[in-house]
C-alpha cells in the first residue's frame, strides 16, 4: 500500500514522497513536486538512495543517505535532501492512520 506525504519548502517550493514499506524497508520510493535539479537524472540518485532505508529511519539519516547517493554536481534547486527526507517521514509516520482507516473502510 503506497502512503503520501508533502512537505513545503520555506521558499515555497513542494516535495511529494509517496512510498511503500514493505518488512519494515522503503520499497517503493516516487519523489515528485515543483522544484528542479540538474541534471534530471539526480532523481533517479534520490529514490536509488532512499530504496532499502528502514522505515523507522529519522529525516536526518535519510538526508544523509540522499546526499551520499547523489552524483558529483547534481544541484537540488529550490530544495534539499532534508526537504525530501520529510516527505518521506510524513508519508511513512503520518499517513498511516489515513491508511488504517481506509482498510477498515472509514
Amino acid at each position: 500500500m503506497t502512503r503520501h506525504g508533502e512537505f513545503k519548502t520555506p521558499g515555497g517550493k513542494l516535495v511529494v514522497a509517496d512510498v511503500a514499506v514493505a518488512d519494515g524497508r522503503l520499497a517503493e520510493v516516487a519523489v515528485t513536486g515543483d522544484f528542479f535539479l540538474e541534471p534530471a537524472e539526480a532523481l533517479a540518485d534520490i529514490v536509488a538512495a532512499l530504496l532499502g532505508a528502514p522505515a523507522t529511519a529519522s529525516a536526518t539519516d535519510l538526508a544523509e543517505r540522499i546526499e551520499a547517493g547523489l552524483r558529483p554536481g547534481a544541484e537540488l534547486i529550490g530544495f534539499d535532501a532534508t526537504a525530501v527526507a520529510t516527505a518521506v517521514r510524513r508519508a511513512v509516520a503520518d499517513d498511516m492512520p489515513r491508511q488504517i482507516a481506509d482498510q477498515a473502510g472509514a
